[in-house]
């Protein structure tokens, strides 16, 4: 369980980052392609806000990896079950503010890994 776990982990961290790069480094080349809904014209002009949100989500899988490197089991559980928290919070409420993807692209990976940590 613990293996399976922190891959689990490991995976909503690296889709983290992978926000993290689009959102603050790909907005206005990669971006448009993934949020097809979103306006075209309104990528240059949300540059900064979507940089912002990149950030955020840095923390995010900062977090969760830094979840991985701590070899107390019980605190390396308790910071991995606060990050998965945060994330599935932040995957709820983009679901029911922005696009109800988002719930199953984000929440449903980390409420997956949270009943892993849970279960280890």
């Amino acid at each position: 369980m613990k293996l399976i776990s922190e891959i689990l982990i490991g995976l909503v961290a690296v889709e983290h980052l992978y926000i993290l790069w689009l959102e603050m480094f790909a907005w206005t080349t990669r971006a448009p392609k993934v949020f097809k809904s979103f306006p075209k014209e309104l990528f240059a002009q949300t540059t900064s806000l979507a940089a912002n949100q990149g950030l955020y989500n840095g923390f995010l899988s900062a977090g969760l990896i830094w979840s991985l490197t701590i070899t107390d089991a019980v605190w390396s559980g308790n910071v991995a079950i606060f990050f998965l928290g945060c994330v599935i919070v932040a995957g709820i409420y983009g679901a029911f503010t922005a696009d109800k993807k988002i719930f199953f692209v984000q929440a449903v990976p980390a409420i997956i890994a949270l009943v892993f940590v849970l279960l280890r």
